[in-house]
């Protein structure tokens, strides 16, 4: 088991998570064996929730019992986003077509040249959303997505991330994004998942994954974006939690949301609580 040496502000910032998500805590702090399976294909509904400092105290009280976590548990999630010199997917993406798909690299926590890294390719059609995925190193997945070699395997997962890069001209590292996660899944299913991330943090310089986790932040802290993952419908517990406490889907994409600050599309105000309800739109005071 390989533990990370984490700066004094990762440190504040985790135990800050700890403290409010204790309950789930029935494993040691794990961090990704690199031996480990991991899925390579996904296929699930997947679901947003904005939650503040408040309501993620009050949900908190609800779970114990529901969910436990997982055995990566509570870790630093690094993705660089992968885009055109005009962002045409990110903004197709935010025009809410019926299928639309994003490419990124991602590792768990910063990474090395020989460290393993996941070239993810994410579909969405329809509100399902398919994740499609290769491992390679990372001093194999750069050159690889830039065009300038192949890796030394085949798979149909391969053609379908390699098809996306060159239909994409001009591909490449537009932004990036880490976060620090908890992931949960349900006790009586172990296919129902529940994640919580915060301390959002976005960057457009320093474009790779081998550097500093730090970044702007997305959100206020002590704010958590809430994703609830499931192959069908969502348990009938989980939802009754969520209407008794007045918790609602929220519309909210990381790098679609700091694409638009970036290009100062969006207001200072939200900005810092994004919360895009599709039954109604969520103000500050709706939490105090």
């Amino acid at each position: 088991m390989v533990f990370k040496k984490r700066s004094g502000l990762q440190r504040s910032v985790f135990s800050q998570i700890f403290h409010i998500f204790r309950p789930f805590y029935k494993v040691p702090l794990l961090i990704h064996l690199l031996n480990d399976p991991l899925a390579m294909t996904f296929q699930r509904y997947e679901t947003k929730y904005m939650l503040s400092p408040i309501m993620a105290r009050k949900l908190r009280k609800s779970l114990p019992g529901h969910l436990q976590m997982d055995e990566y548990g509570l870790d630093t999630i690094c993705s660089l986003y992968y885009d055109t010199p005009d962002h045409q997917p990110i903004r197709r993406s935010l025009e809410k077509p019926v299928y639309k798909e994003k490419l990124r690299l991602r590792s768990y926590g910063p990474a090395k040249e020989t460290s393993p890294i996941y070239v993810e390719l994410k579909k969405k059609y329809e509100g399902i959303v398919y994740k499609r995925r290769e491992r390679m190193i990372l001093s194999e997945a750069v050159p690889y997505l830039a065009g300038k070699s192949e890796p030394g395997f085949d798979s149909q997962i391969l053609h379908e991330i390699t098809w996306f890069r060159n239909y994409y001209r001009g591909l490449a590292p537009a932004m990036y994004i880490a976060y620090d996660r908890i992931a949960c899944f349900g006790t009586e299913d172990r296919n129902f998942r529940v994640t919580f991330d915060t301390n959002i943090r976005w960057r457009t310089d320093n474009l790779c994954l081998d550097g500093p986790t730090e970044g702007t932040r997305l959100l206020e802290p002590g704010w958590y974006l809430m994703e609830v993952k499931s192959p069908g419908a969502v348990p009938l517990w989980f939802s009754k939690i969520l209407d008794d406490l007045a918790i609602y889907p929220a519309s909210f994409s990381k790098y679609g949301f700091a694409y638009q600050i970036e290009n100062q599309k969006v207001s200072e105000e939200k900005a810092f609580i994004p919360f895009t309800d599709i039954r109604q739109t969520v103000s500050k005071t709706a939490f105090r």
